[in-house]
């Protein structure tokens, strides 16, 4: 890849902080030079609206500017287990009674299944990208790769305040079984400030000190990491299988009449909230840099961890519901307050310890991936290149662990709970339907071998594919009880996604390991994403308008011209301009210069 590949690392001070750590670039040199770059704007914005990394970019030159290699010491066997450590936490200890007593009943079985074949349909798409691009990005190292810069920046501002939010919840609700556990009331271990609003006066000490011990032991070592987290995961197993099995033994099946209460729409209301249940395995994705065998261990690591816990979920699920009649189910503690209505009230101490010890491993995996973001995208420049520092001794990303940390720290002190779980199943569900959207652009068009024919084939077919996708969900947010326009837009989805798997060729095939059944399981990956998006209530969508509009502002005045800069400087260590980051792709198998979108 022409000179990518003999990219120099320079070795950098982990803990300087001047200003050439934030902001090198030459646009950024004098207010002058910063003026003329924001003269620039349009013309930067419309190179980076059509630039495309490259693969091998990506993985050399742009991991390169990290200064440090991550260690290379994970398996498939902690794949599976950072997978289930990142995955079963608060989400189903929190909010299963709550959906089950208010939106779906009994039906609350079904609700899981939905969110978890969405899941699954995700987990496939993002298992196929980590194989072939092995690199902390994860989705916006993808995203860059097929999308572009620009829509990579766009995800990655939802990624990281996913990760930001999702880890305050978890935090917050950490308080809380923590306080259960003593025989005490979660607001007894907070401090009540009577001149803030009510929604952010109830201040959390407890989840601060959590995050604080979590970041120490993220940043020491990943393997060590590792360790405790399966450790920690097979406990947490252990006292969920215990749960099922006791809670069974206690079971009355009248409880699931009537299944349904709340009707399909219910179901598929549930569904969308419950998806927070399954947020965090993407954070396996971004591993993939310090695996072993990435082809081997990813597939096995991550689809094994989504199977166990959609099982898990669903068992537990129905033992809940099997316990107590659905209107009975306490939506704070479910499973302790059932525990003791069914005569088992030393039981709730188990239920609160494994609850404990899922929300900390779901914390720590979500440090370790957070900051594996956070590094990825600083590497572009997209944000300071601070943040892509790693530790020479430790290998590890600590001012990207660190500083993600304490802004999770910060919001979990002040931010209720609610406010939190507002925002993360509209950003996840967003950035899920785009790697699908992606995978679809990467196996059927690469630039320069893709016939203008079947490019705008694939372009008609992908605009279809969304169009009808949004109307689907649209009509389900806004027709209660109407079905006729089901009649139009899923015909519409299934005959372009039909259209695009007989008439239009693939133009890659995978490496190393591919999505069995392209088109269709991206297809419908796309479609079930953006449909539970239209379950979700309109608050949500104002909050994740907020904050695109602010990603925006810092995008236009500070990182497109940071990254563009980075972009030109990379642009000088090849023959070509147009081999990096300008559009082109050049495919590393068979030598060939493929011109750029």
């Amino acid at each position: 890849m022409g000179g990518e590949g003999t990219a120099v690392a320079v070795k950098r001070r982990g803990c300087s902080c001047n200003k050439e750590d934030f902001l090198p670039e030459e646009s950024f040199k004098s207010w002058g030079s910063y003026g003329r770059a924001l003269g620039e704007t349009g013309v930067r914005l419309k190179d980076r609206i059509t630039a495309r990394s490259l693969e091998q970019t990506e993985l050399t030159e742009v991991r390169a500017r990290s200064g440090h290699e991550m260690k290379r010491n994970l398996s498939w066997w902690d794949l599976i287990w950072f997978g289930i450590g990142a995955v079963i936490g608060a989400g189903i200890f929190v909010l299963t009674g709550q959906e089950a007593s208010e939106a779906a009943g009994p039906a609350v079985v079904l609700s899981f299944v939905v969110s978890g074949i969405s899941a699954m349909l995700s987990v496939f798409c993002y298992t196929e990208f980590a194989v072939e691009i092995p690199v902390a990005g994860g989705s916006f190292a993808y995203l860059r790769v097929e999308l572009g810069d620009f829509m990579a920046f766009i995800a990655a501002g939802n990624i990281l305040l996913e990760y930001v939010i999702g880890g305050a919840a978890v935090a917050r609700s950490w308080t809380s079984y923590f306080a259960t556990l003593l025989n005490h009331h979660p607001n007894d271990f907070r401090i009540h400030a009577t001149s803030l609003t009510e929604d952010y006066s109830r201040l959390d000490p407890i989840a601060v000190v959590v995050i604080t011990i979590v970041c120490a032991v993220a940043v020491i070592s990943t393997k060590a990491t590792s360790r405790f987290n399966y450790i920690a995961s097979i406990v947490h197993v252990l006292i969920i299988v215990f749960i099922i099995i006791a809670g069974l033994s206690k079971a009355q099946t009248r409880n699931l009449t009537p299944f349904t209460p709340f009707t399909t729409r219910g179901i598929f209301s549930a569904s969308a909230v419950l998806f927070f249940a399954y947020v965090g395995f993407d954070a396996v994705s971004t591993m993939a840099e310090e695996t072993k065998n990435p082809a081997r261990d990813i597939p096995i690591g991550l689809v094994g961890a989504m199977s166990i816990t959609t099982l898990a979920y669903c068992l537990l699920s129905l033992t809940l519901c099997l316990m107590q009649p659905f209107n009975q189910i306490d939506a704070d503690a479910p499973f302790s307050v059932a525990f003791s209505a069914v005569g088992m009230d030393w039981a709730k101490y188990i239920v609160a310890f494994g609850a404990l010890k899922g929300m900390t491993t779901v914390l720590l995996v979500s440090a370790v991936g957070q900051a594996r973001y956070l590094t990825h995208i600083a590497r572009t420049h997209m944000v300071p290149p601070w943040f892509a520092n790693v530790h020479e001794r430790t290998g590890t990303p600590i001012n990207a662990t660190v500083v993600m940390l304490v802004a999770t720290a910060i919001i979990a002190f002040f931010t209720n709970l609610g406010i939190l779980s507002n925002l993360l199943s509209i950003s996840t569900l967003f950035i899920f339907m785009l790697v699908a959207l992606a995978l679809l652009v990467r196996r059927y068009y690469v630039s320069g071998e893709t016939s203008d024919a079947n490019r705008n084939k694939l372009i008609l077919c992908l605009v279809l594919i969304l169009g009808s996708s949004l109307a689907t969900a649209a009509y389900w947010a806004l027709s209660k009880k109407g079905w006729v326009g089901y009649v139009v837009t899923v015909p519409v989805w299934f005959l372009a996604t039909l259209f695009l798997a007989v008439l239009v060729p693939k133009a890659r095939a995978p490496r190393l390991w591919g999505v069995p059944l392209v088109p269709w399981l991206p297809s419908a990956s796309i479609f079930i994403n953006i449909f539970l998006l239209g379950s979700i209530d309109g608050k949500s969508f104002m909050r994740f308008g907020a904050w695109t509009v602010l990603l925006l502002l810092y995008y236009f005045f500070i990182g497109l011209h940071a990254s563009y800069d980075m972009a030109k400087s990379s642009e000088g260590k090849v023959k070509t301009v147009e081999e990096v980051e300008t559009g082109a792709d050049v495919d590393k198998n068979n030598g060939k210069e493929l011109t750029g979108t």
